[in-house]
């Protein structure tokens, strides 16, 4: 396990930029994984400015998104596919037919589920997974468990992660409860995996998943097991890790 440290979001999105952007210099064919929420935004926005500047070019790049929500189609403005419209492939030149993520208006689980499993085998092994950190140690939608997850699953939101979720929506009884998220095991066989974390609210979370005991009941933690992990974190995020 590698860690950045960064002084603030500014400089950890830049980093993990950084990151993703010499992926796809060095393999403009990559398959990438992306993630949601509020912290990689940084990481997406300074990747679309360094497009518009003419320093990468995502015309080859296949993504694959870690979730979706249940009962949300592309156009609600609520839905992953459309966050990831807004803050990423409407900024660059990537062919909407090589992103793919999870259909959350299928209503037959199984059929959806076997569906994505199948893209992804596909795509072949994702080269490098970016990730971010929920407040129970949820990695895409894998909430703590008595077991790690392997393929793409139906899982139900935890109380944790909808009332972390609620200031997407206007009322905490608009969150979805049910999500579609690839498994743990799908995020393991990514040949690189980057996590973003940021703010001192994250700070016993990111203790607890990567210096503390591997355990399904902080399904982060099964990173300490991965041959290539990056954390780029913030020192506000950091803060609670002890330093030699």
């Amino acid at each position: 396990m590698k860690i950045i440290e960064s002084p603030d979001y500014a400089h950890m999105s830049r980093k993990a930029a950084n990151i993703i952007s010499a992926q796809v210099i060095l393999k403009p064919t990559s398959v990438l994984g992306l993630a949601t929420g509020s912290t990689p935004i940084g990481a997406y926005r300074q990747l679309i400015g360094w497009y518009n500047k003419g320093d990468i070019d995502f015309s080859a790049v296949r993504t694959v998104n870690l979730d979706e929500y249940v009962g949300l189609g592309p156009s609600d403005e609520q839905s992953y596919a459309h966050f990831m419209r807004v803050h990423f492939f409407d900024g660059v030149n990537i062919d909407l037919k090589n992103t793919h993520i999870p259909n959350g208006l299928e209503p037959d689980a199984r059929a959806e589920c076997q569906r994505y499993d199948s893209v992804l085998r596909s795509l072949g092994r994702i080269d490098l997974q970016l990730l971010g950190l929920g407040h129970n140690g949820h990695i895409g939608f894998n909430e703590p468990a008595d077991c790690f997850t392997k393929g793409t699953h139906l899982t139900e939101l935890s109380s944790t992660t909808v009332e972390a979720n609620r200031r997407f929506f206007e009322d905490v009884s608009q969150v979805p409860r049910f999500a579609y998220t690839m498994g743990i095991c799908d995020i393991m066989q990514a040949r690189r995996v980057v996590m973003v974390v940021s703010g001192a609210s994250k700070a016993r979370i990111v203790r607890d998943a990567f210096f503390g005991p591997v355990t399904p009941r902080v399904p982060a933690s099964i990173l300490q097991l991965h041959r290539d992990f990056t954390l780029v974190a913030d020192r506000e995020a950091l803060s609670l890790v002890e330093r030699e």
